[in-house]
């Protein structure tokens, strides 16, 4: 269930709810004047979710690469590495 808080709750509680987002590892809902106005969450729990989103864009052009052919055999992929690694 999200954790939903007003923008007066930030503004008068930030430590509670900055502590809130560290201990909960969630995000929280702000609203303003009753409707969604902003997300706050840890930078932690940020950075973990931009890694999960690049990790995704490079399963997506991965997937991309296969589909249109642009694939080495695994033989020659781990030459390939082999030879950048000794460089």
């Amino acid at each position: 269930m999200p954790i939903i808080k007003s923008s007066a709750e930030l503004r008068n509680n930030y430590n509670v709810i900055s502590k809130l987002c560290h201990e909960s590892r969630e995000a929280v809902f702000i609203t303003k004047n009753g409707s969604g106005d902003l997300v706050v969450m840890s930078i932690d729990e940020y950075e973990n979710l931009m890694g999960r989103l690049e990790l995704y864009k490079m399963i997506h052009e991965g997937l991309d690469d296969v589909r249109e052919g642009r694939t080495k055999r695994y033989e020659n992929a781990m030459a390939d590495i082999r030879r950048r690694k000794t460089r």
